[in-house]
């Protein structure tokens, strides 16, 4: 739990800090929010320092998109309670699971360039060692398109043991991290570049360079060692300087499902790519923004968040006048979050180095309307 001194700490840190914790952007101009409301960038910094000091949120980055174009953008608070180091324009956060839609982007580039096909079995790119005697004939029918869409039945993790389905994959719904790195496999070895700095390589080369994302990032870099704001633990919100030499990461490794390092400025130039529909075909975006998954009235997801189901690489919440796209991320000492609306040409990112996001998404939805 979080001390008594520590709040306080966290109190004198907002009190002093805050006030000239935000990084000011030429871009910045009035916010439309998607139910009417014009909100000033001042009004909505403000109401960010307070829900930051409401949840002893130690630090973030912000990025709001209105028709189709960054309006918003601001770095707030510290990197590390302890030192007390400014969060600045710069700072470098875990993406977490937003790693997986940005990798679904590029997984849909390499079906264009006919590296890969949306339903033909991963076991015949690639045959899987991993699976369990039980699962291995299923596990032959898993495709592409039911990892984006997270119907292969995989667990979340294996953590090393043998993997058993949890149903017959095309069937059901489960969210499957183990599942987008069997495909970062495929992917890597249909472009001979393999599963580490290669293919990061030439995830770059394919999405980050076009979209204007220079330090975005799966595999560790220099820029990333010297500009990564620390997490701050879940339970205790002890500052956690998380770099492959403490054993955080394994360096060189792209994990498709949670290695992209990155900040909300740089990651929201993927959503504006996704709203505009730039970098893929019309009818590629058409099917990566279309249900695949369909989450049933007694889904839990459905119920406790309003989610109705899942495209390729995005959560969907679908109601009569609009379809918001959405992810989260947890990686428990960094969590984000990103969102967007085609049909209102709207977006949100947000990254934090604590286990508050969703404090500050329901803050957030108090001055923006509904974000989640």
């Amino acid at each position: 739990m979080i001390t008594v001194s520590l709040i306080r700490f966290y109190f004198f840190l907002f009190t002093s800090t805050l006030l000239s914790g935000a990084i000011g952007y030429a871009q910045q101009q009035t916010i439309h929010t998607m139910y009417g409301k014009s909100v000033e960038p001042s009004e909505l910094t403000e109401g960010i320092k307070t829900i930051m000091e409401q949840h002893s949120v130690p630090g973030l980055s912000i990025a709001v998109i209105n028709n189709n174009e960054l309006v918003y953008h601001s770095a707030l608070g510290v990197s590390n309670i302890e030192t007390n180091e400014p969060v600045n324009g710069e700072s470098i956060f875990e993406a977490a699971s937003l790693s997986k839609p940005i990798f679904a982007y590029f997984a849909l580039k390499m079906v264009e360039q006919g590296k890969l096909d949306l339903d033909r079995p991963l076991h015949e790119y690639l045959p899987h060692p991993g699976f369990a005697p039980e699962s291995e004939e299923d596990a032959k029918l898993i495709t592409a398109r039911m990892v984006l869409a997270h119907q292969t039945g995989m667990p979340n993790h294996a953590s090393g043991k043998k993997i058993k389905l949890a149903f017959r994959p095309g069937t059901g719904f489960g969210y499957s991290g183990e599942a987008y790195q069997y495909l970062a496999a495929v992917i890597g070895m249909q472009n001979e570049v393999g599963w580490k700095e290669g293919l990061n390589d030439l995830f770059q080369k394919k999405v980050t360079e076009p979209l204007g994302m220079p330090h975005s990032t799966f595999v560790w870099d220099d820029y990333i060692a010297e500009h990564k704001v620390y997490g701050h633990d879940e339970d205790d919100g002890t500052p956690k300087h998380r770099v492959p030499s403490e054993g955080y990461w394994e360096d060189g490794v792209f994990s498709a499902y949670s290695s992209l390092h990155s900040e909300a400025k740089e990651y929201a130039q993927f959503v504006i790519a996704m709203l505009k529909k730039e970098g893929l075909k019309q009818e590629t975006f058409e099917e990566m923004l279309k249900e695949h998954t369909h989450f049933d009235e007694d889904n839990p997801l459905r119920k406790e968040v309003g989610q109705t189901g899942w495209g390729l690489g995005f959560a969907q919440k679908r109601t009569p006048e609009m379809t918001m796209h959405m992810h989260t991320g947890n990686n428990h000492d960094f969590q984000a979050y990103v969102m967007f609306v085609p049909e209102k040409k709207y977006g949100l990112v947000v990254f934090t180095n604590c286990a508050r996001m969703m404090q500050v998404v329901s803050g957030l939805s108090e001055i923006l309307g509904p974000q989640f």
